[in-house]
């Protein structure tokens, strides 16, 4: 399966300027002479876990596990430059499966100017699994961090959060050209893209900046599907519930100081909007404040693999 898969491949791949050896060999080689820094990710996603193949197009599911890597990249402002793909695939059926994913996968990749490069494919009796691992380069501005959010900084987020489970947690657009616009364009501190939740990815920059942040609860860009989802579930839980704690949003949420803030969110220079959601500050936390005033613990919340 494997060697079919190969030539599968290659007869599909369209070449690429930094890619000197593609898949068919025991490793790829990539041109890096014009890149100072590069950015590496790797991530996993897996039936049953992250999507469900026994009710999907298995397409989909592919895109979305490069899709996922890509957010990543999109997290750090990097430009993609080529990944590697690894499959392990149920024994029956794989080598149709491995051609579904990889089609998925394709026209994304395709559309970032990504190098398919290689990869590997193993099998077993249990669920597919989809790792892939790219390599993207970093802007003359660096990499965006988790740390560098300052008390007093806004927290600025793009689109909107909540209710992705109804089908936006399998077709999103990793935020890469948003991304790179606004660390070109604007002073930005610090960020990361909402995979697992906007509270707890918002908690991932506290930590790591060593500050608090408070969210403004009549802020939050609450998606659609959110207020669907509510509704749906019946169980209490409000719109805004999930739009602070469903993940796989894929959105960007950024450290911007004041002042660029301001000016980002009057001048709107993305297809998807920016919203300014609250602000860091001292000590340590976060805090809902609500519309009529005040301010209420909120415990961080979203997505955690249980190891």
């Amino acid at each position: 399966m494997e060697r079919e898969l190969i030539r599968w491949l290659r007869e599909r791949l369209p070449p690429h300027p930094r890619l000197l050896l593609g898949p068919g060999d025991d490793a790829a080689v990539l041109d890096m002479a014009q890149t100072t820094q590069c950015v590496v990710t790797v991530d996993m996603l897996t039936d049953g876990v992250d999507f469900q193949l026994g009710e999907i197009d298995p397409r989909r599911a592919g895109r979305k596990a490069l899709a996922a890597n890509l957010s990543d990249l999109a997290a750090m402002a990097a430009r993609p430059l080529a990944g590697v793909v690894a499959l392990c695939l149920p024994r029956q059926g794989g080598m149709e499966l491995a051609v579904a994913l990889c089609e998925g996968m394709l026209p994304l990749a395709e559309r970032y100017k990504l190098a398919i490069a290689g990869g590997d494919v193993n099998s077993w009796d249990g669920p597919a699994a989809v790792s892939i691992t790219l390599v993207g380069e970093t802007t003359e501005r660096g990499p965006l961090r988790r740390g560098g959010a300052r008390p007093g900084d806004r927290i600025v987020v793009t689109g909107a959060f909540g209710g992705s489970i109804l089908g936006r947690h399998l077709d999103f657009e990793p935020r890469v050209a948003e991304a790179l616009e606004l660390h070109g364009n604007y002073e930005l501190h610090a960020g990361i893209d909402a995979s697992d939740g906007l509270s707890l990815d918002l908690s991932h920059i506290c930590e790591e900046s060593g500050c608090g942040a408070a969210i403004d609860a009549g802020a939050v860009p609450v998606a659609d599907d959110a207020r669907r989802l509510a509704e749906r579930r019946g169980d209490g839980s409000t719109p805004l519930d999930h739009a602070l704690a469903d993940g796989e949003d894929f959105e960007l949420i950024l450290a911007v100081p004041p002042e660029e803030a301001r000016r980002m969110t009057a001048e709107q220079p993305l297809d998807v909007p920016i919203t300014d959601i609250g602000e860091f500050i001292d000590g340590a936390g976060l805090w809902l404040a609500e519309p009529r005033g005040g301010r209420r613990p909120l415990v961080p919340r979203g997505w955690e693999h249980r190891l």
